[in-house]
C-alpha cells in the first residue's frame, strides 16, 4: 500500500507540475500589461522593503496615475489601500500570481521569483535585494553554488539590481554572484528607497510612535530599544525556529532597564516573522509595519549579525552588537565580511553588559565610527533614494553617477553542460578541465541538473570556485500539446523541428531565458552529449559557437546493451538528428573522430569538416598523490573482500596481478578478460586478476569466475572512491573492451608507470602519446598471448609526460570550441 501511495503521489506531482507548465506557458502568450506592476517581498511576506518604498513613490508621483499595481501576499491580506482601484493583491503562487508574473510589464523583488519564473521580452525586472551583506554570501559561502543557483539565476535575469553602496556592487554582486562579465543589465548604486522612510520630521516620528501604539505595543513616551537579531540555522531556506529565545532575551533586558525610561521591543527576521506572529507577544513589531519606519522611531538598535544595521547608520543612533560568548555563532562556517572590532557599535556577550552599555549611551564612543561608515556605506541614501530608482527604471532617466554596467566582455565566455554528475568518465574529465582551464583567459559556466543525491553532490562541490554554476531545476514552460509534440519529436528524431516549429521554438527559448535570464555566452558546448533535452536547448542559446561532445563510439552506442534492452537507441537517435546544427561535433580522440564521421556523416547530412577532435585531460597531481595513500586504508573500505587476504596479495612478490578498472558493462567486455586468463592461469599459477568497479554486470562475473574455476585467483572487488594505490601495487593493467572513447584509465596506468596490454579497439592507437601498448587482437587467445607476454617480460612499463600532454590537450580544447586554428 505504501508503494501504491507513493506512486500515487509521483503522479498527482507530475499532473501538478504539467498543468502550472501549461497554464504558463498560456499565460505568457497573452499581452504584456507596460503600465503594470508586480512587486514581490520575501515571497509574498507582506509589503516591505525597498519594493514597498518604491511603490509608495510611484503611488505618489502624478505622472504614473495610470499605473496599475499588483502585490503579492502570503498569508493575511493587509487591509491597507483595500479601497484603492489601482492596487490588486495576488496570493504567492497562485494561478493569479503566474498570470501576474507573465503579463506585468514591471516586475519589482527584493529576494527571488521561483524556479517557474522567465522573464519576457518587453518586461523590466528590478531587483532590490534586501540588504548590503554582513554575512557571507553567494559563493564566498562554504558550499555557496548550490545555496545560491535560483539566487544566480534571478540576478542574471534582471535589467536592473539595485546596490546600497560600492562595496554591496563590488563584494556581493561582482563577487559572491560572480556577475562580473555575465551580467547584461545595470547596477543602479543609487540608496535604497526603504531607507527614506527614516528621514523623519518630529511629526512622522510621532505618526510612527502612534502605528505602534495601534499593534497594542504601550510606547508611553519611552526611550524605543529595538532587538533585531538574524535568522539562525542550516540555511535560508530552513531558519531555526528561535523565537522563544529572542522574546526572553528582550524580557531579561527590560527587567535589567526597568519600565520607567526604556521600552524593548523584538523585530524578527521576515522568514520566522510568521512564527513570531503566533507567539502573542506585545513586545513584537508587526511584520505590517515596514522596518525602516520603526527605525526611524528607535533611539536604541540591538543586533547580532543582521545587515539591518547598515540602515540604522543613516539615523547617527547608538548600535550594539549582542553575541553571546555561550553561543557558537551560527555563521562561523559561512563567515562574515567584517570582524567584530572593525563594527560600528560595541560588542557585548551578555544581556547584563547589553544594559549597562544602553544606559551609558551619552558617553558615545562610537560616534566618529559611525560616521566613517556611514561615508563608506551609505553614500547615497539621503531621503531621495526612491525617485532616483523611479527616474531609472521608470522614466528612463540615466545618471551617470550611480549606473554602472558589469558586463566588460574582457574575457571570452564559455558555457559547459556536464552531463548528469554521477561518478563517470564525462564527470571526471569535466572536473580535469576545469580545473585546469586558464581561468585569467576565459569566463567558464557550467550547467546541469540540480544535484540530487550525494554521490552528484560530492563531484559538484569538486568543480573549481573560479567556475560559476547554474543549476536547472523545475520543468519547462509549454502547453500540453507543445510538450506532448517536442516528445513525438524527440522519439521520432525529427531534425531541426525544434526551430523550424514557432511553438516548439518559443518553448525553448523560454526555457532559455528560464535557466540563464540575459547571460550569453561566446561558446556553449554540450560535454556530456547523451540527452536530447540539453543538445537542444544549447542549440536555442543567444549567437554563439555551439560544440557537443562525442565519448565514445556513438552509433555503437546507440546500441549498447543496458539492463537487456538498448535502453540508449531513442535518446541518442534524438541527439544525432541535432547534429547537423552544432558547428563542432568533437570526439575525445583523433581515431575516435574518424569513426564517429565515418558512421555518421553521411547518414545524419552532417558536414565531414565539422567532425574534430580534443583530447580529455586527465589530473595528474591528483592521480599521483591519491597512488600515494596507505593501500590497507584504501581495501579497508570493500566489505565484500578481507582487507588482509587482498594487501597481502598485492604484497607478495611471487605473485603476479593483472588489474582492469572500470564499469562492469557489456561495451567493457570483463567477460573476454576473464577467459583469457583462465588460459594464463593454467600456464602461470603464480598470476592474479582483480576486476575492479562497479555496474550491472557484477554478478555474471562472479557467477564466470566460478565456472572458470577461478574463485582463488581472480576478483571482483570496489568501488572505491581512490582505486589508484590498488592499480600502482599491481603488476599490469589490462583493457578487454569492445570499443572505447579515450579510455583515461590508460592515461592514469601510464602516468603510475604500468605495464599496458589491450585488444584493439578502434580508438586504442592514439590513446596514450608515444605509446607502447602490447596492442593484440580482440579474441580470448590473443588477450591471453598478451598477458603471457608481460609474464615473459616483454611489455615495458608505460610513461607519460603530464606537463606536455596537458599543454597540447588545452589547446585542442581551444581551439575546438573557438573555431580557431590549434
Amino acid at each position: 500500500m505504501a508503494s501504491v501511495s507513493r506512486k500515487m503521489r509521483r503522479v498527482l506531482a507530475f499532473l501538478w507540475h504539467a498543468g502550472n507548465a501549461h497554464s504558463q506557458a498560456v499565460f505568457r502568450r497573452s499581452p504584456i500589461q507596460p503600465r503594470t506592476v508586480l512587486y514581490e517581498s520575501f515571497a509574498g511576506n507582506g509589503r516591505l522593503c525597498n519594493p514597498e518604498a518604491i511603490f509608495r513613490e510611484l503611488l505618489g508621483s502624478p505622472d504614473f496615475a495610470d499605473l496599475r499595481h499588483i502585490w503579492v501576499f502570503n498569508g493575511t491580506p493587509p487591509a491597507e489601500f483595500a479601497r484603492d482601484g489601482r492596487v490588486r493583491l495576488v496570493r504567492y503562487r497562485s494561478r493569479a500570481y503566474f498570470r501576474a508574473l507573465a503579463t506585468s510589464g514591471y516586475l519589482v523583488n527584493n529576494a527571488t521569483f521561483p524556479p517557474e519564473f522567465a522573464k519576457r521580452s518587453g518586461q523590466i525586472y528590478l531587483n532590490t535585494w534586501h540588504g548590503t551583506p554582513l554575512k557571507r554570501m553567494g559563493y564566498d559561502m562554504p558550499d555557496g553554488a548550490f545555496e545560491s543557483a535560483n539566487t544566480l539565476r534571478n540576478l542574471v535575469s534582471a535589467d536592473f539590481l539595485l546596490s546600497q553602496n560600492p562595496f554591496m556592487t563590488t563584494q556581493m554582486y561582482e563577487t559572491a554572484y560572480k556577475l562580473r562579465g555575465i551580467y547584461q543589465g545595470t547596477i543602479l548604486e543609487a540608496g535604497y528607497p526603504r531607507v527614506d522612510r527614516q528621514f523623519m520630521t518630529p511629526e512622522q516620528r510621532s505618526e510612527a510612535v502612534d502605528l505602534l501604539r495601534a499593534s497594542g505595543i504601550d510606547v508611553r513616551g519611552r526611550k524605543i530599544v529595538l532587538y533585531a537579531p538574524t535568522w539562525k540555522g542550516p540555511s535560508f531556506s530552513s531558519p531555526e525556529q528561535n523565537v522563544p529565545e529572542l522574546l526572553r532575551t528582550a524580557a531579561e533586558l527590560q527587567r535589567l532597564l526597568g519600565d520607567d525610561d526604556y521600552l524593548v521591543l523584538l523585530k524578527a527576521h521576515q522568514i520566522i516573522s510568521a512564527q513570531s506572529a503566533l507567539s502573542g507577544s506585545n513586545i513584537l513589531v508587526p511584520n505590517e509595519i515596514p522596518t525602516n519606519v520603526v527605525l526611524g522611531s528607535v533611539d536604541v538598535l540591538i543586533t547580532d549579525y543582521s545587515s539591518i544595521f547598515f540602515d540604522f547608520l543613516a539615523t547617527d543612533r547608538p548600535i550594539l552588537f549582542y553575541r553571546p560568548a555561550v553561543e557558537a555563532s551560527p555563521f562561523a562556517a559561512r563567515g562574515e565580511y567584517f570582524s567584530s572590532a572593525e563594527l560600528p557599535g560595541e560588542t557585548v556577550t551578555t544581556v547584563q553588559q547589553l544594559a549597562e552599555s544602553i544606559a551609558g549611551v551619552g558617553t558615545d564612543t562610537m560616534r566618529a565610527k559611525r560616521a566613517e561608515w556611514r561615508t563608506r556605506f551609505l553614500p547615497r541614501d539621503d531621503g531621495r533614494a526612491a525617485g532616483r530608482v523611479v527616474d531609472a527604471v521608470f522614466r528612463g532617466i540615466a545618471d551617470a553617477s550611480s549606473e554602472i554596467s558589469r558586463a566588460d566582455g574582457r574575457r571570452p565566455s564559455l558555457l559547459l553542460h556536464l552531463g548528469s554528475m554521477n561518478t563517470n568518465g564525462i564527470t571526471s574529465s569535466a572536473l580535469n578541465l576545469l580545473r585546469q582551464i586558464d581561468h585569467t583567459a576565459l569566463d567558464v559556466s557550467v550547467v546541469f541538473n540540480r544535484p540530487s543525491n550525494a554521490q552528484q553532490r560530492a563531484n559538484q562541490r569538486q568543480i573549481d570556485p573560479h567556475v560559476r554554476q547554474f543549476h536547472r531545476t523545475g520543468r519547462m514552460i509549454g502547453t500540453a500539446f507543445t510538450q506532448l509534440r517536442r516528445r513525438i519529436d524527440e522519439l521520432g528524431g525529427r531534425q531541426g523541428f525544434h526551430a523550424r516549429s514557432e511553438a516548439q521554438r518559443q518553448m525553448w527559448d523560454d526555457e532559455w531565458l528560464r535557466c540563464f535570464g540575459a547571460a550569453q555566452f561566446d561558446r556553449v558546448v554540450d560535454f556530456d552529449g547523451y540527452g536530447p533535452y540539453w543538445a537542444t536547448l544549447l542549440l536555442h542559446s543567444p549567437a554563439a559557437r555551439r560544440s557537443i561532445w562525442m565519448h565514445n563510439e556513438m552509433a555503437s552506442e546507440m546500441h549498447r546493451i543496458i539492463r537487456g534492452r538498448e535502453r540508449l537507441k531513442r535518446s541518442l537517435g534524438a541527439v544525432f538528428s541535432r547534429y547537423p546544427d552544432f558547428d563542432a561535433l568533437v570526439s575525445v580522440s583523433p581515431s575516435l573522430a574518424d569513426v564517429n564521421r565515418l558512421r555518421l556523416a553521411e547518414r545524419y547530412g552532417i558536414d565531414p569538416a565539422r567532425f574534430l577532435s580534443a583530447r580529455n585531460l586527465i589530473d595528474a597531481p591528483r592521480v599521483v598523490e591519491a597512488a600515494q595513500h596507505p593501500l590497507d586504508e584504501v581495501i579497508s573500505g570493500d566489505p565484500s573482500k578481507p582487507a588482509g587476504s587482498l594487501g597481502d596479495l598485492l604484497r607478495d612478490p611471487a605473485v603476479k596481478t593483472f588489474i582492469t578498472l572500470g564499469r562492469f558493462s557489456f561495451e567493457k567486455n570483463q567477460s573476454r578478460l576473464l577467459r583469457a586468463f583462465a588460459r594464463v592461469h593454467t600456464q602461470r599459477p603464480e598470476s592474479r586478476l582483480l576486476l575492479v568497479g562497479y555496474g550491472p554486470l557484477r554478478s555474471h562475473l562472479e557467477h564466470l569466475i566460478e565456472e572458470l574455476q577461478l574463485t582463488r585467483s581472480a576478483f571482483v572487488i570496489g568501488p572505491y572512491q581512490n582505486p589508484f594505490p590498488i592499480l600502482a601495487a599491481s603488476d599490469c593493467f589490462v583493457l578487454s573492451s569492445n570499443y572505447e572513447g579515450q579510455p583515461m584509465v590508460i592515461l592514469e596506468a601510464a602516468l603510475l608507470r604500468r605495464p599496458i596490454v589491450s585488444v584493439a579497439f578502434s580508438t586504442v592507437s592514439d590513446a596514450l602519446p608515444e605509446s607502447t601498448i602490447r596492442i593484440v587482437d580482440q579474441t580470448d587467445d590473443a588477450l591471453a598471448e598478451g598477458m603471457l607476454a608481460f609474464l615473459r617480460g616483454e611489455v615495458p612499463p608505460q610513461r607519460l609526460d603530464a606537463d606536455r600532454y596537458a599543454r597540447d590537450a588545452l589547446r585542442e580544447f581551444i581551439a575546438v570550441t573557438s573555431g580557431l586554428p590549434g
